[in-house]
C-alpha cells in the first residue's frame, strides 16, 4: 500500500510546488520576487451597504453621490469579472482605492488579509495582502486627509523585522487638478496642494530611516509632465529626500495604455513610486498596465481604473 501510494504522494507535492509557485507568495528564505499592484475601483462597496446607501444620495456622513446611485448597481456577474480580472495580476500585495473596507474587498480577493483606513466614508484606502506574505497594519496616515476632508493614506510594513523588510503607503490623493498648477484657485488645486507636503513628509521620514518602500495609489496628478515644475507634486517628493536616496517612478519611460479601447483618457494618474533600498530590488522590465478585455468591459461594470504592477526581487 506504502509503494502504491508513493507516485501520489509525488504528484501532489509537485502539484502544491506550482500551485506555490503560480500564486507568487513569497516564502521564507532565498530571493524571492514579491509582485505590487495598485487598483482604484471605482465605488467598491459590500452589497448591504450598496443596498442601504442607494436609497439616497444627499445628507448624511456616508453617502453615495447621486451620479453614482442613478448607475445600475454591481451585479455578481460583475463583482465575478472583476475577481477573474485581480485574479490574473497575481499580484502578492495590491494598494486599493474607492473600497469600503476588508468585507468589499473580500469579494474580489478572497485569499487575502487586509489593511485598510478607519475613516468612516464609504471610500477608504487599504491593501489586500496575499495569505504567506507577513505584514504589520501601520496607523493611518491622516495628515494627508487635511482634517479627513479627503481620504487617509494606508501603511503598511512587510516582513516587519527581516532584513527585506518593506514600507508601503497607499494614496488617493484629491482629483480635479490632474494638470493644473498646484496654486491655482480651483478648491481642487489647494487640497491637492496642502496634501503634497504631508506626502512628502511620509517620504522623508522612510527615507531617514534608511527604509525600503513605495509610494502606490491613485495620485489624480499627471507626475511626468506638472506645469508648474519646480513646484509640483513630484518635485516636492524629490526635494524631500536626503543625499544618497532616491525615489523613481517604476513606470517611467512606458507608453500610457487605456484600460480598454472605450475610454478617452490619454495620460497615467495611478503610479508605483519606490525609493531608498528597493529601487535596487526593482526588477527592470516588470512594470504592467493590466488592461481589460474590450468584451469584459462593455458587457460588466468594472472600474474606470485598471490595475498597474510591478516585481520586485527581494534580498
Amino acid at each position: 500500500m506504502a509503494t502504491a501510494l508513493r507516485p501520489l504522494r509525488v504528484l501532489l507535492a509537485a502539484l502544491l510546488a506550482l500551485a506555490t509557485a503560480a500564486c507568487g507568495t513569497v516564502q521564507a528564505g532565498g530571493a524571492r520576487d514579491l509582485r505590487l499592484a495598485t487598483w482604484n475601483l471605482e465605488w467598491l462597496l459590500s452589497p448591504d451597504t450598496a443596498l442601504a446607501l442607494r436609497q439616497r444620495c444627499l445628507g448624511g456622513e456616508r453617502r453615495l453621490p447621486c451620479d453614482v446611485v442613478q448607475d445600475r448597481p454591481r451585479s455578481a456577474a460583475d463583482l465575478g469579472a472583476l475577481r477573474r480580472h485581480g485574479a490574473t495580476v497575481r499580484a502578492d500585495v495590491v494598494a486599493l482605492q474607492e473600497v469600503e473596507g476588508p468585507a468589499a474587498a473580500a469579494l474580489l480577493f478572497p485569499d487575502h488579509r487586509f489593511c485598510f483606513t478607519q475613516r468612516r466614508d464609504v471610500q477608504n484606502v487599504g491593501f489586500a495582502i496575499r495569505e504567506g506574505v507577513p505584514f504589520r497594519c501601520d496607523p493611518d496616515v491622516e495628515s494627508v486627509s487635511l482634517g479627513d476632508r479627503v481620504r487617509r493614506g494606508a501603511a503598511v510594513t512587510l516582513f516587519p523585522g527581516e532584513a527585506r523588510e518593506l514600507h508601503l503607503l497607499a494614496v488617493h490623493l484629491k482629483s480635479g487638478c490632474s494638470r493644473d498648477r498646484l496654486d491655482a484657485r480651483s478648491r481642487s488645486c489647494r487640497q491637492l496642494a496642502g496634501q503634497a507636503p504631508a506626502v512628502a513628509r511620509w517620504v522623508r521620514e522612510q527615507a531617514d530611516a534608511g527604509h525600503a518602500f513605495a509610494l502606490l495609489g491613485d495620485f489624480n496628478r499627471d507626475l511626468r509632465d506638472e506645469p508648474d515644475a519646480g513646484r509640483g507634486l513630484w518635485s516636492q517628493l524629490q526635494q524631500a529626500l536626503p543625499a544618497g536616496v532616491t525615489l523613481v517612478d517604476a513606470g517611467a519611460g512606458t507608453p500610457f495604455r487605456a484600460c480598454h479601447s472605450g475610454q478617452p483618457f490619454t495620460r497615467y494618474i495611478d503610479y508605483i513610486l519606490v525609493g531608498g533600498p528597493a529601487v535596487r530590488w526593482l526588477r527592470p522590465g516588470t512594470f504592467a498596465r493590466h488592461v481589460y478585455d474590450d468584451r469584459d468591459a462593455h458587457h460588466f461594470r468594472l472600474s474606470d481604473h485598471c490595475p498597474l504592477s510591478i516585481s520586485l526581487r527581494l534580498r
